[in-house]
């Protein structure tokens, strides 16, 4: 998408409070082919259902994981598709309830009040721009090209770095991918790479889909 979030992915109850994720950045436009659905899936813990309802993604809107505990991820690098990115920590835009992806085409966000890399257990979600109509291609332009087998590297803020190897590449209406598995801090550590997808919608300036991509420790 262009600098602005385009329209709420979903409200999720987290905790206590509720929260609304936007539909994550801009997007590539032609539709790609789900690969690895299962093994993503997988990955995820069965969460049974809260009580009165609504998600259990157990994230807040205000709260972070323990001070000093977490390890933010600083610098993205995906070799098959020529990516070296900067990650900034974002949350949520308080006016809007969109999920706040840094402005800059080049750079990513990390959702900073889900897993860090140090995490054993979780889905650590960066999410990055597309295209911009006044930037040009963004850092996530060739998301969609992923396959499995493919590796992305994380360097953290301690300076390590982290390799992953992409397991699924699925691409869902903004309005029916499952946050639940996406933003959830339990089940098999996970990195999940978001961007946007589907054919564009000129009357609305949005695309109509999210590409997600997972990937599990190398």
């Amino acid at each position: 998408m262009t600098v602005r979030h385009r329209g709420a992915l979903a409200a999720m109850a987290a905790g206590v409070a509720a929260l609304t994720v936007a539909a994550l950045v801009a997007c590539g436009s032609r539709p790609v082919e789900d690969v690895g659905a299962e093994d993503a899936a997988a990955l995820a813990s069965p969460t049974p259902p809260r009580a009165g309802g609504g998600s259990s993604v157990p994230v807040t809107s205000g709260d972070l994981p323990e001070a000093g505990r977490t390890v933010p991820p600083v610098r993205l690098r995906i070799p098959a598709i020529d990516v070296t990115a900067s990650i900034n920590a974002v949350g949520i835009n308080r006016r809007t309830g969109e999920f706040e992806v840094p402005p800059s085409v080049d750079e990513i966000g990390w959702y900073r009040f889900g897993p860090g890399l140090e995490a054993e257990a979780g889905s650590v979600v960066i999410a990055g721009h597309v295209d911009s109509a006044d930037q040009g291609e963004g850092a996530f332009y060739r998301l969609r090209e992923l396959d499995r087998g493919d590796t992305v590297t994380a360097t953290g803020s301690d300076g390590e770095e982290r390799t992953y190897r992409v397991v699924a590449r699925e691409e869902y209406d903004k309005t029916k991918i499952p946050l639940e598995r996406y933003f959830a801090r339990d089940g098999q550590p996970r990195l999940t790479l978001i961007t946007c997808g589907g054919p564009f919608d000129a009357q609305e300036r949005r695309y109509r889909d999210n590409i997600v991509i997972t990937a599990v420790p190398a």
